[in-house]
């Protein structure tokens, strides 16, 4: 089998764990670099004040900021179509309060992108992927608008953009602290911020205002420029046949998958929305036009990360794995990861029919990865037989996806250089067919090199997917 003529190969990064040169031309301290470090034991923590001490480890990332042309003619050396990026919002918006952006960043994009474009790489522009600026969330705990800058400035340029990254994780408490601009779930010097339902639910109700003025705003105005979502789903299984874990299962994976999608894909909160917000104590604060703008306001396409699966149950017992921000049971038919995120390729079939067979829109798989542990040879090679698996068993769940009648667009590997992890801030747990000379206490010399995986990702993209020996 293979993928569709035009089908879309790349990867996919984000500003605050790759791009680095946090506090150069003008830009501003945004959430991710007032992180520390941290490892699978130890949560981050946000500091308020930085601590002269501590390691930071956005700060430098594995700067594209510097090395942008060379990581992409990599990307173009592994045949690449499309690389997934995002914004620094901080780099236009230092505070996120200004009315204009820095000229130095829309400088730095505008090159960015058209280095892309002269290799033939067609840029997928995330808007918010993580980066608030850190003073919006100290004095407004919220999102500024800044969509429309991107949009003028460069629509030329880039055709597919998505609003907000894994806008959902907004219905966690744990793991919405990037997405919200909240710091609930984390310690440090900065106060803890309790936890509210209600208000974590209206700050999503903005965030889907806030998405739906962009995209009628872009349909509006630039025709031919295509706006997606971008979505966190964890599929769940019911552990047992018993009709409770049945229903467990339907509820988790109404709250976590297709609430969100449901309003940005279908211009409408779902039915089951009233008697959850009832249960829960939840008061949306609809404004007059509020329905009418989520309405006008749909995404083009549908885009979402995969990693992994998890169980569900109503049994005490069961045995919790942890993964990607959240926790569930664990599927004793499933291997699991270094970080004990569990492999469920199969999974990835299913996800794209249900996704597609709900919506009828274009798909795209933005993100997909394992972080793993990979040993640098004498030699400087790095073998990653593990992670050619990982790819190639997840490329044959796309592809049967496709014979089965999906309409997937591209397929874009998270992490496929290596950068900081988002949840631990180590180096170690490594995801890139390209390796970087960076190392947990933050040394090294930031040289590119590359694993076995890339010269896999090359013929595979060469083949269109047909080859995967």
């Amino acid at each position: 089998m293979r993928m569709k003529e035009g089908f879309l190969w790349g990867g996919a990064t984000a500003a605050n764990q790759y791009e680095g040169a946090w506090n150069v031309d003008g830009k501003g301290a945004s959430v991710p670099d007032h992180m520390r470090g941290g490892d699978i034991n130890t949560p981050r923590q946000i500091d308020a004040e930085f601590d002269p001490d501590a390691l930071y480890p956005s700060w430098e990332a594995t700067d594209f900021y510097h090395h942008y042309e060379e990581d992409i003619a990599l990307f173009a050396e592994m045949g690449w179509n499309v690389f997934r990026m995002s914004v620094n919002w901080t780099r236009l918006f230092p505070t996120g309060t200004e009315k204009e952006p820095l000229q130095a960043g829309l400088d730095f994009y505008r090159k960015v992108f058209e280095c892309c474009k002269s290799h033939g790489i067609e840029p997928l522009v995330t808007i918010s992927h993580y980066e608030l600026p850190y003073y919006l969330v100290e004095h407004y705990n919220g999102w500024a608008t800044y969509g429309k800058c991107l949009l003028d400035n460069f629509h030329d340029l880039v055709k597919y953009w998505l609003t907000f990254n894994e806008i959902n994780i907004g219905t966690m408490a744990m793991g919405c602290t990037l997405s919200l601009g909240t710091i609930q779930g984390y310690t440090g010097t900065m106060d803890k911020v309790k936890d509210d339902i209600n208000e974590r639910y209206n700050a999503l109700h903005h965030q889907f205002l806030a998405s739906a003025k962009l995209i009628k705003y872009v349909h509006e105005t630039y025709p031919g420029v295509m706006m997606g979502n971008m979505d966190c789903f964890i599929l769940t299984y019911a552990l047992t046949c018993d009709p409770a874990d049945q229903w467990a299962n339907l509820e988790q994976m109404r709250r976590m998958n297709w609430y969100c999608s449901d309003v940005q894909a279908r211009g409408a909160y779902p039915f089951y929305a009233k008697r959850f917000w009832e249960e829960n104590g939840i008061e949306i604060k609809m404004e007059p036009g509020d329905e009418e703008l989520l309405a006008q306001g749909k995404i083009d396409f549908y885009t979402y990360s995969y990693y992994q699966s998890n169980t569900v149950t109503t049994h005490e017992g069961a045995e919790m794995m942890a993964g990607n921000m959240t926790m569930g049971g664990k599927n004793p038919y499933l291997e699991a990861s270094d970080w004990g995120w569990q492999i469920d390729p199969t999974g990835l079939r299913i996800t794209l029919n249900e996704i597609y067979d709900r919506y009828h829109l274009p798909l795209m798989v933005v993100e997909n990865g394992l972080g793993a542990f990979d040993e640098k040879e004498p030699d400087g090679s790095v073998h990653d037989p593990y992670r050619i698996d990982y790819l190639r068993k997840h490329i044959v769940a796309m592809e049967e996806a496709v014979a089965d009648g999906v309409d997937l667009m591209g397929y874009t590997w998270w992490g496929p250089i290596d950068v900081v992890s988002a949840g631990t801030g180590e180096m170690r747990k490594r995801y890139g067919f390209i390796y970087v000379d960076k190392y947990d206490d933050g040394t090294g010399d930031l040289s590119r090199s590359r694993k076995d995986s890339f010269f896999w990702y090359q013929k595979c993209i060469k083949s269109n997917g047909e080859d995967l020996a």
